[in-house]
């Protein structure tokens, strides 16, 4: 029996459509960030840990997977679901229901089941996603917060992505009834805010007004830190299952977490007044929603690598990357900016054909419901919309940005992006404009590549060379003062040794 020849992973690349100069290209790249994948995989083991203790404190039972059917009534797999989700953000009370469709759905819940006529909700991290414009009415919609009464108000951020907070403070008055904060950039080329961030914006406004309602739209931001918006006051925080915390095995859902006053206010609109959390069958989804949330920090990291290193790959190419190659993530989003439809769609393409289902199928720009103008997608994903698994997206307007996001595992994640960077180099696309320093290839070769490394190498060596050689003038001047200070009382030399030690420490 005649043994088959075993290939290498560069050979199956290969196979996989992708040339071995991309390759080699991205396995340079991949030599650059093995630091930051470590601090990744930490970050994961300790919300891993800290979903697991959440699984223990709560006693989840393998009869806590039971299906149930119509009102739902005692359903005890949901409802310990619930106490775990409120176990891990560090909430009173939680929502986890297969009935929430989306996380805008969720945010609607929040908006309609808390505010009530003649409230006011000031966004403070300037315009909302796309799909919430017609749940406040922006644009008009029927059935809108505007339709009832409900006032929404702005506030824009600066320049850089930063919180205004001389406008935020303008903004609140005796009617701010709830402050909305958007963690992550939706489809702006603004920076997604940290944990950190937000706990300052947080802190601003209760100084200003202690009772307002902080509501965090969490989408995308799940475990991709070690702490969560509920963990520094937000009041209440809302996200979808088929984006991080479902780990890419719900097939749909929501959830809703928070101070449970507010919850309780939350299940009377997701269901009716009277009932509120008490219904709400589960179908039998509830062991791959205790599944998924046990996996969500491993697949989140995935994500989070694959991030990375779309962004350090296509920024030494001379493309506009938020968040850039270097900055710390703050969601699993990756916005890269083309400047033309031409590069959005071949990079769609690339994400497509490296996908596991409908990877023949070739996306186009079309109009989607909940948005202004036409959207490409790229997502042959197990289930519908999950931006957890590989998939990218965009509107088909200036600044011609696509949105890459999910990887259910690092490896596919990595496909996908080199796929992406075969049909950008194929089709021909170059930078607008350069936004760095880093030479442009329009066409991959890895001597080039290579040269462009040795020379930025040899230029930090210079760069070393010459601090070293101002360490040794500061040095020699140091030597003459010691000298002096034997002549003089105002200075010894114990003391100019305790100066250069103490400068040779903050070096």
């Amino acid at each position: 029996m005649e043994l088959t020849e075993v290939l290498t992973v560069k050979e199956m690349y290969e196979k996989m459509g992708v040339s071995n100069d991309v390759y080699d290209y991205g396995e340079m790249i991949i030599e650059q960030i093995k630091d930051r994948f470590e601090i990744i995989d930490h970050i994961a083991e300790f919300n891993q840990m800290k979903i697991l203790k959440a699984f223990h404190d709560n006693q989840v039972s393998d009869a806590h997977f039971n299906q149930t059917t119509g009102y739902g009534y005692d359903d005890i797999g949901r409802d310990t679901l619930e106490k775990v989700y409120a176990s891990v953000f560090n909430t009173e009370a939680a929502l986890v229901r297969p009935q929430i469709a989306s996380g805008t759905n969720a945010l609607a819940i929040v908006l309609f089941g808390i505010l009530r006529p003649g409230d006011e909700v000031l966004s403070i991290s300037g315009k909302p996603y796309d799909t919430l414009e017609q749940v406040i009415g922006i644009r008009q919609s029927p059935g809108s917060l505007a339709e009832f009464g409900i006032n929404y108000v702005q506030a824009d951020l600066f320049s850089d992505g930063s919180f205004d907070y001389d406008e935020i403070r303008d903004c609140i008055n005796d009617k701010t009834k709830m402050i909305m904060i958007q963690r992550s950039k939706g489809y702006e080329t603004r920076p997604s805010f940290s944990v950190r961030i937000i706990a300052e914006a947080i802190k601003f406004v209760k100084e200003i007004k202690p009772d307002v309602i902080v509501m965090v739209d969490n989408c995308y931001g799940e475990f991709v830190d070690a702490i969560e918006p509920t963990d520094v006051g937000a009041d209440i925080m809302v996200g979808s299952l088929i984006k991080n915390p479902g780990g890419g095995l719900c097939d749909a859902g929501g959830y809703i977490v928070g101070r449970k006053d507010l919850v309780e206010l939350c299940s009377y609109r997701m269901t009716a007044p009277g009932v509120g959390a008490e219904i709400g069958a589960n179908f039998g989804v509830m062991k791959s929603f205790f599944q998924g949330l046990f996996m969500a920090p491993s697949v989140v990291a995935s994500a989070l690598k694959g991030a990375i290193f779309a962004a350090n790959i296509y920024e030494k190419l001379g493309f506009k990357c938020v968040p850039n190659a270097d900055e710390d993530r703050n969601d699993i989003i990756q916005a890269i900016e083309f400047g033309t439809e031409k590069g959005v769609v071949a990079f769609c393409k690339g994400i497509q054909a490296a996908a596991p289902v409908d990877s023949f199928v070739v996306p186009e720009g079309a109009p989607m419901p909940g948005y202004e103008h036409n959207v490409i997608m790229a997502a042959g994903t197990f289930v519908q919309g999950s931006s957890i698994e590989l998939s990218a997206d965009g509107p088909l307007t200036e600044p011609y940005a696509v949105y890459f996001q999910g990887g259910l595992t690092w490896a596919h994640a990595k496909l996908g992006i080199l796929r992406s960077l075969q049909e950008v180099n194929d089709n021909g696309v170059e930078p607008v404009k350069m936004e760095n320093d880093y030479k442009v290839y329009s066409a991959i070769d890895e001597e080039e590549v290579m040269a462009a490394a040795e020379e930025r190498i040899e230029a930090e060596f210079a760069e070393e060379e010459e601090a070293e050689s101002d360490t040794e003038e500061v040095e020699a001047d140091d030597d003459d003062t010691t000298a002096g200070a034997e002549e003089h009382d105002y200075a010894s030399a114990d003391d100019l040794t305790d100066v250069d030690n103490q400068d040779d420490e903050e070096k």
